[in-house]
């Protein structure tokens, strides 16, 4: 019962904050963002008076369905894009994936070094800052461009794909410093070749799957009597790329959005994708995304603010900057006019999925607990890094939603 009294808070929450958040002229993520942190706020101050749930954000019952809404997000964001677009992107787009992780990265290193006292983990707490500054939020990069209207401009095709190399990026981040916390050691190259091993068989796999079993399956799903057919053979192949993602060592959210990204009117008849699509675009933007959003605004601790204020804004500050010269410069570089640059550098600036884990992995390996006792800007570590996905998720659309004005769009659905 608690737990459906947390989505039914959540919802109402998030419906209309959300809502206001529109007729203000802002992407309605914003008023969902803020909805969880009003709500975490007022949990913090009333406890005895709202549900467990809303105080313990990181609770494996709502993590659960947060995870599913994520993979929903992709799901959709792949049915929206085409592989075309991602192709036509690509060359471009790891360029930009490359600057929009190795600048981030280095000003992260720098400010840890610089920032933390000496300690036997000094070195893993500052690839942890790096880490975290480093990895785009790829559902949140593409529900943004989704809001504004613009995931089929040039600029939108670049972040998605540029997202997509960034997310891969940071499996190899995320596996050298979960491997460093761990062991105190820095992976071998074995490692390393066994996890670019793995993204190559995933990529394989998926590619074959999407090129010949889709439109085996499309066809099957027309002689289905059961009316939600299509739909459910595509939430089957979601899944099954998501779980095929994990066993391979990768996050799931790629699996989803490969599953997406082959489904088209080539796959089933252009009445069944339309209706399909139609129901996955009701799922996700009325229950899935205002629930993930409203997750993040929940796990929002102002104590960073408060207690190490300098810091904290250093950190804001080094996240928008590394991601707007790191992957705005290689943008404009390779042929994109400078506004069009400044909204790939902005969109990509974007945090709150896999930063967020990265610090609860950190959290759970005690790397906020040295040196013992911790000093301020080190036991304020995790809420500095949440505060920061929170204020580049709620900047970056604002910041889009100026820049993007009067560029052209592309045609619209695959």
């Amino acid at each position: 019962m608690e737990f459906l009294a947390v989505l039914l808070i959540l919802l109402i929450a998030t419906r209309f904050c959300g809502e206001i958040a529109t007729r203000l002229g802002q992407p309605v993520m914003v008023g969902e963002l803020l909805a969880g942190v009003a709500i975490g706020a007022l949990a913090q101050q009333f406890t005895a008076a709202v549900p467990a749930l809303l105080i313990g954000a990181h609770d494996n019952s709502l993590r659960h369905v947060i995870d599913l809404a994520i993979c929903f997000l992709m799901l959709l964001a792949g049915i929206e894009m085409r592989p075309r677009e991602i192709a036509d992107a690509s060359g471009t787009s790891l360029a930009v994936a490359l600057g929009g992780v190795a600048v981030p990265m280095a000003l992260g290193v720098a400010l840890g070094w610089l920032s933390l006292p000496e300690s036997p983990v000094k070195l893993v707490q500052c690839l942890f800052l790096g880490t975290a500054l480093s990895i785009t939020a790829v559902p949140v990069a593409i529900k943004i461009l989704m809001d504004l209207g613009a995931l089929h401009t040039r600029t939108g095709e670049v972040i998605v794909s540029a997202a997509i190399f960034d997310d891969i990026f940071g499996l190899a981040l995320l596996a050298t410093l979960t491997a460093f916390m761990r062991t105190g050691e820095l992976p071998g190259v074995d490692g390393l070749v066994l996890l670019g091993a793995n993204v190559l068989l995933f990529f394989a796999v998926v590619t074959v799957m999407g090129l010949y079993v889709f439109p085996w399956a499309g066809r099957v799903s027309k002689r289905l009597q059961e009316p939600e057919g299509a739909l459910g053979l595509l939430l089957i192949a979601a899944l099954s790329y998501a779980v095929l993602a994990e066993l391979l060592g990768m996050h799931f959210i790629l699996g989803a959005f490969a599953a997406g990204l082959f489904f088209g009117r080539h796959t089933v008849d252009p009445d069944t994708y339309d209706s399909v699509r139609l129901k996955v675009s009701g799922i996700t933007s009325g229950f899935m995304a205002p629930i993930f959003f409203a997750s993040i605004g929940l796990r929002v601790d102002l104590s960073a603010a408060i207690h190490v204020p300098v810091f904290t804004a250093v950190l804001i500050g080094a996240a928008m900057l590394g991601k707007l010269v790191g992957a705005g410069l290689p943008a404009f570089w390779c042929g994109l006019k400078p506004r069009e640059a400044a909204c790939v550098g902005a969109g990509m600036s974007v945090r709150g999925a896999v930063e967020l884990i990265v610090a609860d992995v950190a959290l759970e390996a005690g790397l906020f607990a040295l040196p013992d006792p911790p000093p301020p800007v080190v036991a304020h570590l995790f809420s500095a890094v949440v505060l920061m996905a929170m204020v580049t998720t709620i900047v970056a659309p604002m910041f889009l939603r100026w820049g993007m004005r009067g560029v052209a769009r592309s045609p619209q659905g695959p």
